[in-house]
């Protein structure tokens, strides 16, 4: 009846297999669960997979979990943006035959000596000469001699005026200082690439077409042959006042830009979605503990999956799971985690129906991103129950998928 789940990477998790959110809450768990949809991730894979015009690369740190591993796998993924020696050592040992890149513009030399001598990490990028030259030293022979297998992608800062969350101020290199570190990894380089990161939920493409503007600009300057542009993350997904493009608009800029470019025919087009790939694979059910006026008590929180509703404000969708269904008007909440931290807040606002109540559950979706990953046991809270769903994600980018890509999802 179901498919084989150990087949789509899905061996370690509860067997439980569910229609929909409902029927677990039903069951009235006393703690959260985590559904997860792998129909969901196969289908975000099979989409960038068949429309982006170049390779897609998974960013494992937006979820790291060995199923969803094992799902994109299966469903087309074969590179994966890795940014530390342990999930190196994940995804070589749960995809053994995956490529590995190093993305990480600044690592440890004891972490590059290991990807790269035991895990076959031939790509890394950077965005120094002092990175260069770690580089260099933790990939060269016994014999001192230099490796001559590396791709080498040199990180550029861009803007992220057009993303929700900055990643300009960390990492890449200054566009006065980009001359002489491209010339230099050229040297050392087999191929030489420029990557970089537009920020995270990027709401319009002209992010990537800014960006691009800024490789070409570093090509011409330093006057190098580029074998490989690499745009990075920061592809969308849908959340509450956060309705972007759809994504074939951005794979069209992007694909533009690129051909514009003054690089050789055999370049190559990547991209590191993360977000993209993963939000709508999870969400979470919670249990309301307490209400005090527009304020609700749930049982996760900030130091659980919903780190980025606490920290960074985000709004994720919600949804009273009710039989039946509540027919008061929707109110606006915030929400309180179940530890003993005042930090430990959800602003919001949540809509839900003004009649919520103790008891109640509510499915917070789109948690596929950062979720899981951002989890702690802090204050003994916290849950490893997972189940299995059939039903669709609380909001999707995909809805539109062709035919040919809609057949490709994995029905359990």
């Amino acid at each position: 009846m179901h498919k084989d789940h150990r087949a789509l990477g899905l061996a370690t998790i509860n067997s439980t297999v569910a229609s929909s959110a409902i029927d677990i809450a039903k069951t009235q768990p006393v703690q959260p669960v985590t559904l997860i949809r792998p129909h969901a991730a196969a289908r975000a894979a099979r989409y960038f997979v068949e429309k982006f015009p170049g390779r897609t690369m998974y960013a494992v740190k937006a979820n790291p979990s060995l199923e969803l591993i094992g799902i994109l796998w299966e469903s087309g993924v074969t590179h994966f943006d890795v940014a530390s020696l342990a999930e190196v050592r994940l995804v070589a040992k749960t995809a053994p035959e995956a490529t590995l890149c190093f993305m990480h513009p600044v690592k440890a030399e004891e972490a590059i000596r290991e990807a790269y001598r035991d895990h076959g990490v031939r790509t890394f990028s950077l965005d120094s000469v002092e990175e260069l030259d770690k580089i260099m030293r933790a990939t060269s022979d016994d014999d001192g001699a230099d490796a001559t297998d590396l791709t080498l992608c040199v990180r550029l800062r861009v803007s992220s005026e057009h993303s929700k969350l900055s990643l300009a101020s960390k990492f890449g290199v200054a566009p006065h200082e980009a001359k002489e570190l491209l010339f230099r990894a050229r040297q050392a380089a087999d191929a030489l690439g420029i990557c970089f990161h537009v920020g995270s939920q990027a709401m319009t493409p002209q992010a990537y077409a800014d960006a691009m503007e800024r490789v070409r600009a570093a090509i011409v300057e330093a006057a190098v042959t580029v074998d490989v542009v690499d745009v990075g993350g920061g592809f969308p997904s849908v959340y509450p006042g956060m309705e972007p493009p759809a994504l074939d608009l951005y794979f069209d800029t992007i694909h533009r830009a690129f051909e514009s470019l003054p690089i050789s025919y055999s370049a190559e087009l990547w991209a590191e979605p993360g977000r993209a790939l993963c939000a709508e694979y999870s969400s979470l059910i919670v249990r309301v503990e307490k209400r005090r006026g527009n304020e609700l008590y749930i049982n996760d929180g900030a130091y659980g999956a919903l780190f980025d509703a606490a920290h960074i404000g985000w709004r994720f969708p919600v949804t009273l799971l009710r039989e039946p269904q509540s027919t008061v008007r929707d109110h606006p909440f915030s929400f309180y985690g179940p530890t003993c931290d005042d930090l430990d807040h959800m602003a919001g606002p949540f809509e839900l129906p003004a009649d919520v109540r103790a008891g109640d559950y509510i499915e917070i979706g789109m948690l596929g991103a950062y979720g899981s990953a951002m989890r702690t046991a802090f204050n003994g809270f916290g849950s490893d129950e997972t189940v299995i769903v059939e039903d669709e994600p609380m909001a999707t980018l995909y809805a539109d998928a062709p035919a040919e890509v809609a057949s490709n999802v994995v029905k359990l």
